[in-house]
């Protein structure tokens, strides 16, 4: 459904017969996977306060019903006194008239009694039509489902889940053509900040991470779901014990990567462990705002996760200050090959590496675009003009997740990602 995040692209024909098409595959976490799971549970909540109002009215029927039981002779009495007091009016002194009273006064309690059946009355033609209606939802369900039941069910939607990401993965590398418009998770923090969850561990880990500020900060939360950082809720503090600077973190198989603070050192923190791994300089690069995005903020050196794994961005006296691209080897944090873009880091908005390619936007404020790739694969750039929507008019952290194949921002203090759109160019043998 478009409503979940799908985007449906026409396919076609290559002059050399080969398929191309785009897929747009919906965010991890924000669309209603489970239908049926969410209908079921509205008619459990249905059928429960039905059950409920049964049981009230069953108390509330037994009470009045003795209640009745106990006046029944008091009403028979009260009868035959009145048909005497009809055929004789003799016989109705001023005694037997104030009995009289008394007894109807005893009767009076009733009447509530026979309002509320009433009132009940109309209850239960109300449960009568809430039961008719389940039923037909109940039987429409049980037709869609047909012979399997729900947890069968569940255990197929998963199945097609993991063939859908094996698809994903078939599929490899694109070009970037598009990136959708953007999608607000949560509005929280200062205007500088990151998020971002894992770009390598399987897809039942979503726990989310938040690092707000641009320097000196020390402290992360981690979030057990996309949904607890929706609500601030559930997550657990690290105390890093290094100070970040910049916004250019990256969380990589359960470690973060980050730059310490007045200095080019790159520091792999490992969450579970709560320690440091490794740190090493990334020789040459400035720090310390002498290269950053023209925004600011310390960000002099920028890690990157794309499916050829770790980068950093940043730039030396060497290179100028053009921004220089570096595969890092995740374990050493040894920086394995650099390419220099030719690109002004200066006047780069922000950027992020996708299958390769660097991709750079010309500004962080409103009216930005992706105005520049540079392909690490063939050691060439082109200019581009992709449109990139930037909805609060200042963007301070911008990153790839391969895993969830969608961009994270931080942006003027709101929480947002974009799907992207990749040209991919589909190999036909073997199924997928």
């Amino acid at each position: 459904s478009p409503d979940e995040g799908w985007q449906v692209y026409t396919s076609a024909q290559a002059p050399d017969g080969k398929c191309l098409c785009t897929a747009v595959i919906p965010v991890q976490g924000t669309c209603s996977r489970d239908l049926r799971s969410h209908q079921l549970r509205q008619l459990m909540e249905k059928v429960q306060n039905i059950s409920q109002s049964m049981e009230v009215l069953d108390l509330r029927t037994y009470r009045d019903l003795q209640y009745v039981r106990n006046t029944e002779a008091l009403m028979k009495g009260l009868d035959s006194r009145l048909k005497v007091a009809a055929e004789s009016q003799k016989s109705l002194n001023a005694k037997s008239f104030q009995e009289l009273k008394d007894k109807m006064t005893e009767l009076l309690p009733l009447m509530p009694v026979l309002d509320q059946y009433k009132s009940d009355t109309k209850l239960i033609v109300h449960l009568k039509e809430e039961v008719r209606n389940l039923s037909g939802s109940l039987l429409a369900i049980q037709e869609e489902m047909g012979a399997y039941d729900y947890e069968e069910l569940q255990q197929r939607v998963l199945m097609l889940e993991a063939r859908l990401h094996a698809c994903m993965q078939k599929l490899g590398c694109g070009k970037l053509t598009g990136v959708s418009n953007p999608i607000t998770i949560r509005a929280s923090g200062s205007r500088f900040g990151s998020w971002m969850t894992d770009t390598m561990t399987p897809s039942a880990d979503s726990r989310v991470w938040y690092m707000d500020g641009y320097y000196k900060g020390r402290r992360v939360l981690e979030f057990r779901t996309l949904n607890d950082f929706v609500t601030g809720q559930n997550f657990v503090q690290h105390l890093l014990p290094h100070p970040w600077a910049g916004t250019g973190h990256v969380v990589f198989n359960g470690s973060l990567y980050y730059n310490k603070y007045q200095s080019n050192i790159a520091v792999k923190y490992h969450f579970r462990s709560r320690s440091v791994l490794v740190q090493r300089s990334l020789a040459g690069a400035g720090y310390n705002n002498t290269f950053p995005y023209s925004w600011g903020g310390f960000s002099d050196i920028d890690f990157m996760v794309d499916e050829n794994g770790l980068w950093a961005v940043y730039t030396t006296n060497q290179n100028a200050g053009n921004i220089v691209v570096s595969r890092v080897d995740p374990q050493t944090l040894e920086v394995l090959r650099s390419w220099d873009t030719g690109y002004p880091k200066r006047s780069a908005g922000e950027s992020f590496m996708i299958c390769g390619t660097l991709y750079v936007t010309n500004s962080h404020l409103a009216g930005a675009k992706i105005y520049f790739a540079y392909y690490t694969n063939t050691s060439s750039y082109e200019y581009t003009d992709i449109p990139f929507h930037n909805q609060y008019s200042h963007i301070s952290m911008l990153d790839y997740n391969p895993r969830e194949r969608v961009l994270y921002t931080w942006n003027n203090g709101h929480q947002v990602i974009y799907n992207v759109t990749l040209f991919h160019v589909i190999k036909t043998s073997g199924e997928l």
